[in-house]
């Protein structure tokens, strides 16, 4: 054997994964082009077969005893689809020797196959390209000996040796295009089972518990005791939506009108939610028990519509479990605005610059309960123009100042316009 055609200087060990195989040098594409196998005699196919068999042989007990994950009993349908691709990886290779042109389809939906099964084993495509490359180190010692019992030329052996290579090529190909065509079909139906649990779990009337179980367990989520619901919307002139960073907990709808996510056990204020979020128009809504995710989302698309018209600032994601005394003033907009124009009737006869600085002064005063110099301080005025602003506010409301239920009136009555007055107008559907 020739220095050259020697295995093991030419494939190392493959420790700690597959590397890339060295290729031997040859002439033989210079004379024929970029076609290796045009250049290999043809008598040569008649030759290698009466070896095929124990080479596949050689080479599956080869890979059985370096790669762990093949090292188990080859039975069942796994054990049946490695021994045959590898016969089958054999043997093509010869009949391609003999007629490069053949089709050989068939052949290449088996090394598909090969592909996908590695999905349903629960592998990368990885460890199935290892076993490639391992048949390849040991169909090129076989080759090399091959060459040297028959006494073919170097450059022969070597043109073998590039089309052996160029053949593991394109089967691993095949193979990883099976691989991800599976993992595509596999995340399509976890993606839908997802979405329709998702739908179930805002369901309204809730579905029972134990539907939900039934569904959460294949779309790979842990039912939780509680969740909460996050709304979604593309802010203003926003071409294109940033991808979410979230884990299995979080189940998606990005497609619908009214874009969602409901989140399983989330903490207080995650930062991971926040920093999952960061890009998208989002509201959180307040922590619920499962059955209550749906009001846990009308909440979070009411917050998103409160931050449109100006009431909630707009520091995305809105915690809604910061703003409920906002969204309980707020519940009913008529009947605030109503009990404001009751309670503040007084001042109704005012400018509107009067009705806000006395509106002002009396919300500190039923803040702090404070004299004239804590509530200037609060509103940076004067005390005198305090003292000034009270008297006009005791002439106005007289002893309904002195009536804690009035006061508690006045308060809300003045939050729920502050409110009121930073918002733009609803929008008329």
């Amino acid at each position: 054997m020739t220095e050259n055609s020697n295995p093991d200087a030419l494939l190392p060990g493959l420790p700690g994964g597959a590397p890339a195989l060295p290729r031997p040098r040859t002439n033989g594409r210079a004379a024929h082009g970029n076609d290796p196998w045009a250049a290999l005699p043809r008598d040569l196919a008649p030759k290698l077969r009466p070896g095929a068999a124990e080479v596949a042989h050689e080479i599956l007990r080869e890979i059985q005893r370096s790669i762990p994950e093949y090292a188990r009993p080859l039975e069942g349908a796994f054990g049946k689809v490695v021994t045959e691709g590898i016969g089958r990886a054999v043997t093509q290779f010869i009949e391609r020797v003999a007629d490069p042109t053949a089709s050989h389809e068939s052949d290449a939906n088996l090394f598909r196959r090969l592909g996908r099964l590695e999905t349903t084993e629960g592998r990368g495509v990885e460890t199935l390209q290892t076993a490639y490359h391992v048949g390849a180190r040991v169909a090129w010692q076989r080759i090399a000996e091959f060459g040297q019992a028959t006494d073919l030329p170097v450059s022969t052996i070597c043109l073998l040796g590039e089309t052996l290579f160029a053949y593991i090529e394109e089967i691993s190909a095949l193979s990883v295009e099976g691989y991800a065509a599976a993992k595509a079909r596999a995340a399509g139906a976890l993606e839908r089972r997802r979405r329709r649990l998702l739908e179930l779990v805002l369901a309204a009337p809730a579905v029972p518990r134990q539907a939900l179980a039934d569904l959460a367990g294949p779309a790979n989520w842990e039912l939780p005791e509680h969740v909460v619901a996050v709304a979604l919307a593309r802010r203003e002139n926003q071409r294109e939506l940033p991808a979410l960073a979230f884990d299995e907990r979080v189940l998606a709808d990005l497609d619908g009108g009214e874009p969602c996510l409901i989140v399983a056990d989330p903490g207080p204020r995650s930062g991971a939610l926040e920093t999952g979020l960061c890009g998208w128009q989002a509201a959180v809504g307040p922590r619920v028990r499962l059955a209550d995710a749906p009001l846990s989302l009308r909440q979070a698309r009411w917050a998103l519509d409160l931050v449109r018209r100006g009431i909630l600032a707009d520091n995305s994601p809105v915690w809604c479990e910061a703003h409920l005394s906002t969204f309980w003033l707020l519940a009913d907009e008529f009947v605030a605005r109503a009990l404001a124009e009751r309670t503040l009737a007084p001042l109704a006869p005012l400018t509107a610059k009067q009705r806000a600085r006395l509106g002002q002064t009396l919300l500190a005063w039923l803040q702090t309960r404070g004299g004239a110099p804590e509530i200037a301080q609060r509103l940076g005025i004067h005390p005198q123009t305090v003292r000034y602003r009270l008297h006009q506010l005791k002439t106005l409301f007289g002893d309904r100042l002195n009536d804690p239920e009035e006061r508690f009136e006045l308060e809300i009555s003045l939050r729920a316009q502050r409110l009121l007055d930073a918002a733009t107008p609803p929008a008329v559907s």
